[in-house]
């Protein structure tokens, strides 16, 4: 029977992919959320989007490493950095241009965020200010630790759900005769050889016959 793959290693590639991708859209998400309707951006003071959205990275981040059917349970855990590392990531890289943006703009000329402030100097010029997300007092920052941790859970919890459903299925569908020889030997008797002599044909009413053996011995 062939060895069923781990499918350790697709799952780490498919995941890290699907995390940059998650963090480079939420970064956007952070540095245009002033474009959003005010009904929607101020709902709830900004956390129920916020955790939607962390949801919504730890489902793409657990399909992402699931569609390679992952039987390793070593991928549970590293799916539930990855999101939580995307999520962190996003807020960061959004939060830097930001910033950056800020300090680099007179306050008469500020606006709301535009493709043309995504670049390399604003990026760079707010990133030292960017970890304050996490630095500060945990009462100051306990929402951007729940955003991290909701996504690290989720991700934990639906990447575990499908190593275990596929696990099981492969379980049933591993065939009862599993180490057996595919084929058994014929039983063969004592002595007996390992070939049978090839059987003559029978002979029937249009089969002529020897003469040597058909008619009877000549009387002396």
């Amino acid at each position: 029977m062939s060895h069923k793959r781990s499918g350790l290693l697709p799952g780490l590639i498919t995941g890290l992919i699907a995390a940059l991708i998650c963090a480079a859209a939420l970064g956007a998400a952070v540095l245009f959320q002033t474009r959003l309707p005010a009904a929607v951006a101020g709902f709830g003071n900004g956390y129920p989007l916020s955790v939607a959205s962390s949801l919504v990275i730890a489902l793409l981040v657990a399909l992402a490493m699931g569609a390679v059917r992952p039987r390793s349970v070593v991928l549970v855990p590293i799916a539930a950095v990855y999101a939580g590392g995307a999520v962190a990531a996003g807020q960061v890289v959004g939060s830097s241009i930001m910033i950056g943006t800020a300090l680099r703009t007179p306050p008469a000329e500020r606006g709301p965020a535009d493709l043309s402030d995504v670049t390399l100097d604003n990026f760079t010029a707010g990133l030292p200010y960017a970890p304050s997300l996490y630095k500060d007092p945990l009462s100051e920052t306990w929402a951007a630790w729940l955003y991290i941790a909701v996504a690290a859970l989720a991700a934990l919890a639906l990447l575990t759900l499908r190593v275990i459903r596929i696990r099981r299925r492969q379980r049933v569908e591993q065939p009862e005769t599993a180490g057996q020889p595919e084929g058994e030997p014929e039983y063969r008797a004592p002595f007996e050889p390992l070939q049978a002599p090839t059987p003559k044909p029978t002979a029937d009413l249009f089969t002529p016959r020897g003469p040597a053996k058909d008619q009877p011995p000549a009387a002396s």
